[in-house]
């Protein structure tokens, strides 16, 4: 049986992981495809969902590295737009817990130059959701664009949003202004405990979920890292826990996440509308699907997530 399809709209970001030098006085990089939305897109292909990606990609060295690694992933490419500025390039450097610290390259670059021509081309009739997030939505001149674009497709389409926030390039004030306007969109709010904290601050998950479904979201996920994640279904939450996992670093476990979230989701005919079939039992099947998805993704380094016959193996202790 054919999944529905799902459309991500974002960036493809070039990860530059610091790696071992040959000699004290250089830096070396290991430099891997990634950027959330990209990332997402990768996820749900492998995992059997089919994906397009509606994405701005330079002919440069590393757009041509976002292209192979997409399209050997089974991502849907037909829609990207070839632009003539430069890829984003991240550099990461990661601590003693795989955690990644990041300093970016990003001005004047390829993602964020959306137009509303260029968006209005994109046809959704086949998509059931659309994904959307991270700094596509903040970053100008792009962002009002593609936040426009968001309001049109919700019409037919289910729309997902992580907000994944990144200060050193956009002010968490950004963020705070828009989330209302993106949660009467959304009908999936995924965050990271670390953006809860820079969204909302002081504020414990109950309380933040509130204020999201009070603004609009029906379904919103808080991803807890080792911890799991807390859902809450209009008001009515549970609690996931994640698998034991032998952690390499945990760049693209949100991502992942969210792909499998939305794969389980597809795949059970949930998609597609207001989620008003959903009952909180499918939050629970598909957060426990989608916990698993990003414990292998961190089971390996940078974000490479797992193939559909990787998850169906034993869920024993992920990367021992």
């Amino acid at each position: 049986m054919r999944l529905p399809q799902i459309t991500v709209l974002g960036e493809c970001v070039a990860d530059a992981f610091t790696v071992p030098a040959p000699a004290p006085d250089e830096l070396a990089l290991r430099v891997m495809p990634g950027g959330g939305p990209a990332n997402t897109a990768v996820a749900l292909a492998r995992l059997g969902t089919p994906a397009r990606l509606l994405a701005r990609l330079s002919d440069d060295v590393f757009g041509r590295l976002f292209r192979a690694r997409l399209e050997s992933s089974g991502v849907d490419l037909s829609q990207t737009v070839r632009a003539g500025e430069p890829s984003t390039l991240a550099v990461a450097e990661l601590d003693a817990a795989g955690q990644a610290a990041y300093s970016f390259h990003a001005q004047g670059t390829a993602d964020w130059q959306w137009t509303a021509d260029e968006l209005a081309a994109t046809d959704l009739a086949s998509t059931t959701c659309l994904h959307s997030g991270s700094l596509a939505l903040v970053r100008e001149p792009g962002g009002r664009a593609v936040e426009e674009f968001l309001a049109r497709a919700s019409a037919t389409a289910t729309i997902s949003l992580d907000p994944n926030v990144r200060p050193l390039l956009v002010a968490p004030e950004v963020y705070r202004e828009r989330l209302p306007r993106w949660c009467a969109l959304a009908d999936v709010l995924r965050v990271s405990e670390d953006d809860l904290e820079l969204l909302l601050p002081g504020h414990p998950i109950d309380r933040a979920c509130d204020v999201w479904h009070s603004a609009g979201a029906r379904l919103v996920v808080v991803t807890l890292g080792a911890r799991g994640a807390v859902a809450s279904l209009d008001g009515e939450r549970v609690t996931v826990p994640a698998p034991p996992t032998a952690v390499v670093d945990t760049v693209g476990a949100g991502d992942s996440f969210t792909a499998g979230l939305l794969h389980h989701l597809g795949a059970k005919g949930l998609l597609g509308g207001r989620l008003t079939d959903l009952r909180v039992d499918d939050v629970m099947e598909a957060c426990a699907f989608a916990v698993r998805v990003a414990a292998l993704t961190c089971s390996v380094s940078g974000p490479n997530p797992p193939w559909e016959r990787e998850v169906r193996q034993p869920a024993t202790s992920v990367g021992t």
